[in-house]
């Protein structure tokens, strides 16, 4: 992937929006492919070690063929065993197509591939943590203590325990890592996709209007009234009725 990074980071992108438009038309989870997203790209990790990935925000839903949204669960959006059994396979195509497939180790196609994916509620913690990267290099100069004697010395983050700690290179294998995440010239690494795509049929305002249209409509239905229902009588016994709760139509009733 260094070697032929115009290819590689492209196909990262357009194998993640092939194999998650595909798992989300499966109505075990969403029902639909007509999802949107946005995608940023990184290829480091704290002590500027090569590590292409993306990172994913999703809106949990897609729009219908009618126009009309359609909600995933709240905690989960599509299984992540699928979604890395799909993705490697087109991964490795589009390697294949691309010429690249034999430059790759064949053990790379065993190993199990990392894809998380988490609930995050309504977004603005994922969207606030993914700003901070947006516009930033591998490393931001407050994380440099010092520059001496060829010997430069950084903050990194330790992940598994939560906790700072320093790190020191000589110049050049800094200057080569640093290097390395440098990428091809006018390659966009963040990317938005389905309705979320500036040229989207349909406008982010509609789409919200959408969202909130079915939640009034959702609200409307469950509400919860009170447990006697006054006025109303049991045609057999005479007495007040009572609510017991909800019975889900089938899948062949359809309101209206």
């Amino acid at each position: 992937m260094r070697s032929h990074q115009k290819q590689a980071y492209g196909a990262l992108f357009l194998c993640t929006n092939k194999a998650l438009k595909k798992l989300a038309q499966d109505k075990r989870f969403v029902g639909s492919d007509r999802i949107g997203y946005l995608a940023g790209l990184h290829t480091w990790g704290g002590m500027l070690q090569y590590h292409p990935h993306l990172h994913l925000v999703i809106p949990g839903g897609a729009l219908s063929d009618n126009n009309q949204w359609i909600s995933s669960r709240q905690d989960l959006f599509v299984h992540t065993k699928p979604l890395e059994i799909i993705f490697k396979a087109k991964f490795k195509d589009a390697m294949k197509k691309a010429g690249l497939l034999v430059k790759i180790d064949p053990a790379v196609w065993k190993k199990q591939w990392v894809i998380d994916s988490q609930a995050v509620g309504q977004g603005q913690n994922s969207l606030r943590y993914l700003s901070r990267y947006v516009f930033r290099v591998a490393i931001s100069n407050n994380r440099i203590k010092s520059i001496e004697n060829g010997v430069i010395e950084f903050l990194y983050k330790d992940r598994e325990k939560n906790k700072w700690k320093n790190m020191t290179l000589d110049a050049m294998e800094f200057i080569r890592r640093f290097l390395q995440h440098v990428l091809p010239r006018g390659f966009m690494k963040i990317r938005h996709y389905g309705f979320l795509n500036p040229n989207s049929a349909l406008s982010i305002e509609k789409i919200r209007e959408l969202i909130s249209l079915i939640h009034d409509i959702i609200a409307l239905f469950t509400e919860i009234p009170e447990r006697e229902i006054p006025g109303i009588k049991c045609s057999h016994c005479g007495h007040d009725l009572n609510f017991m709760f909800f019975v889900k139509p089938e899948p062949r009733c359809r309101p209206g």
